[in-house]
């Protein structure tokens, strides 16, 4: 379906260096690719130590911002659990001034509890309740005027007299919410976000969901709103080649076939078409081997000129 904006999306805890990912970022920029984006985790999910060890999210976004220069880049999603809003609002504006405005920042509640206790992160309780006061502070610090101060009291933040320095390059910085949550995620979107995910859900499932944020936009007289998905993505120009790559990543191929973008190109593309039809006019491909170059090659030949416009 043309008019669709592909962006990469890597996961990091699983093992990577900064030069594995600036050199992905580098080859992505390089065939085309509208984003790379990255998550937000200090440990893998699997119980694997995920040598050589994970990236901060930030320090390695900041150094993409100086060495690409048109990708946009951003978090998928930064926890909210890992940085105070203030200084959270201070990094993500530098990060943006250092690439001249090409950032996004993706930014969720927190959820995964081991990667806190194995790194001493506080892991509280009412984490959206949280997140909705990190998502006021920091777009209301980065929206404060110059020479008007920003504060803010709330439950669980409480800023005073803020000059809400420094400021993004964009105005207003793009803010990605997402997730599954049927009430209050929507509703987080609705108000703050320029773009809306929903990360690894089946087609159905992300059509009923983008439903609900579309009814919350709506009551808030928004029709904005940008909607996207997120998917893993496998493929070989042969089944051989794709099999491999399956097993690279310790995925089965019908079981990846049937929950990613994966096969042939010509499979991925009918799939990415589905997220298309149920309202996704950005997708993200989750690659999880990011080494293999000639992988995001080939993606670039077969499957990106197909949204192309």
């Amino acid at each position: 379906m043309a008019g669709m904006d592909l962006r990469i999306m890597i996961e990091p805890q699983l093992g990577a260096t900064y030069d594995e990912q600036l050199a992905l970022a580098k080859e992505a920029e390089r065939l085309g690719f509208n984003g790379f984006f990255r998550s937000d985790h200090y440990l893998t999910m699997d119980g694997t130590a995920g040598a050589p060890g994970p990236t901060d999210a930030w320090i390695t976004l900041a150094g993409l911002a100086r060495e690409t220069s048109t990708i946009r880049l951003g978090t998928m999603v930064t926890a909210g659990t890992f940085r105070l809003p203030g200084p959270l609002a201070i990094q993500v504006a530098q990060v943006d001034q250092m690439s001249g405005g090409r950032v996004e920042l993706g930014l969720g509640s927190g959820w995964f509890a081991a990667e806190h206790a194995a790194y001493g992160i506080p892991f509280p309780p009412n984490r959206m309740a949280r997140l909705a006061e990190q998502l006021d502070i920091v777009t209301g610090l980065w929206a404060t005027p110059h020479g008007e101060t920003f504060n803010y009291a709330g439950e669980f933040y409480n800023l005073t007299d803020s000059p809400g320095l420094p400021k993004p390059v964009q105005a207003p910085l793009p803010v990605i919410i997402g997730g599954h949550g049927k009430k209050k995620t929507p509703e987080l979107a609705a108000k703050h976000a320029a773009e809306f995910n929903i990360p690894f859900a089946p087609v159905d499932n992300t059509r009923a969901q983008f439903d609900r944020v579309r009814a919350a936009a709506a009551a808030r007289g928004r029709t904005d709103l940008v909607f996207s998905a997120a998917i893993t993505t496998c493929v070989g120009a042969s089944e051989a080649e794709f099999t491999k790559r399956a097993a690279t990543i310790g995925r089965e191929p019908e079981e990846i076939r049937a929950n990613g973008a994966a096969g042939t190109p010509a499979e991925a593309v009918e799939k990415l078409n589905r997220y298309a039809e149920a309202g996704a006019t950005r997708l993200y491909l989750q690659l999880l081997d990011i080494t293999d170059l000639d992988h995001l090659a080939l993606i670039a030949e077969e499957i990106l000129p197909q949204f192309q416009s």
